[in-house]
């Protein structure tokens, strides 16, 4: 393989199927890559990309025998796993004051423990590969800044960043293990977080690139990450948040000078 031709590797995708994580599975299948996406609930349709349609395997991500499971039916079925890339996640907003231990529990199963377990079970096939492996986490700016009204997720995405420093040192020199920290991005359910377009308008505008991510930006991030042309980079995460966000005392500054 050279460049970004991913032809001939396979790559799973958990929660492949919609927002972020369906811009990753769009991205490697337009790289010739053979994509499963690994969800709970089955796709009406699977992606396609000229021809390269993907498959699917259902698990709920937060079952670590599910993700044996579903690790040992793609490589039985595909013979190999080259890359991993662990999407699934997210966080409803909640007051961090009244938010109950089980709620909180789950948010950092999701988020922490789900890829940690899916990345073991990666690993275990990947160490026995020749070329091994590369495992991609998909983290966030809210694990590296306060994150009000995610306080759970933030948390469990600062520890996201830690772990895959930690799992590259451990799982090298066959296995890289790197992140991809991700600002605010488009999806079909932007508004939640957002409000509407005028909403949407004015949060872009506090971005440096005038623009919200998309799920294309962070699936190519992805695609080179997981290439050779990234092969020296491991225990790192790559920001891809349009230059991250302009310092509030700036404006407060300047709206007090006007």
């Amino acid at each position: 393989m050279s460049g970004n031709d991913f032809t001939g590797k396979t790559v799973i995708v958990t929660g492949g199927g919609k927002g972020v994580g369906l811009g990753i599975t769009h991205c490697f299948l337009a790289q010739g890559a053979t994509v499963i996406i690994c969800s709970r609930s089955e796709l009406a349709s699977l992606p396609e990309v000229d021809g390269n349609r993907a498959h699917f395997v259902a698990a709920d991500v937060r079952d670590v025998e599910q993700i044996n499971k579903a690790v040992d039916h793609v490589v039985g079925t595909f013979g190999r796993l080259d890359v991993l890339v662990n999407n699934a996640g997210g966080a409803p907003h909640t007051d961090a004051a009244t938010a109950s231990p089980r709620f909180s529990e789950k948010i950092i199963a999701l988020n922490l423990l789900a890829p940690l377990n899916f990345a073991q079970a990666a690993n275990r096939i990947m160490q026995q590969q020749t070329d091994g492996g590369v495992i991609i986490n998909i983290a966030s700016v809210s694990g590296e800044r306060p994150s009000p009204g995610t306080a759970a997720y933030g948390a469990a995405k600062a520890g996201l960043l830690n772990l895959t420093k930690s799992l590259a040192v451990e799982w090298a020199p066959k296995v890289r293990v790197v992140g991809i920290t991700c600002g605010m991005i488009r999806t079909e359910q932007a508004h939640l977080h957002y409000g509407d377009e005028a909403g949407i308008a004015s949060v872009e505008a506090t971005v440096p690139l005038n623009r919200l991510a998309t799920p294309a930006d962070i699936g190519n991030a992805c695609v080179f990450m997981a290439s050779p042309l990234a092969s020296y980079i491991s225990g790192s995460s790559l920001l891809v948040h349009g230059g991250g966000e302009k310092p509030a005392f700036l404006d407060a500054g300047n709206a007090h000078k006007s």
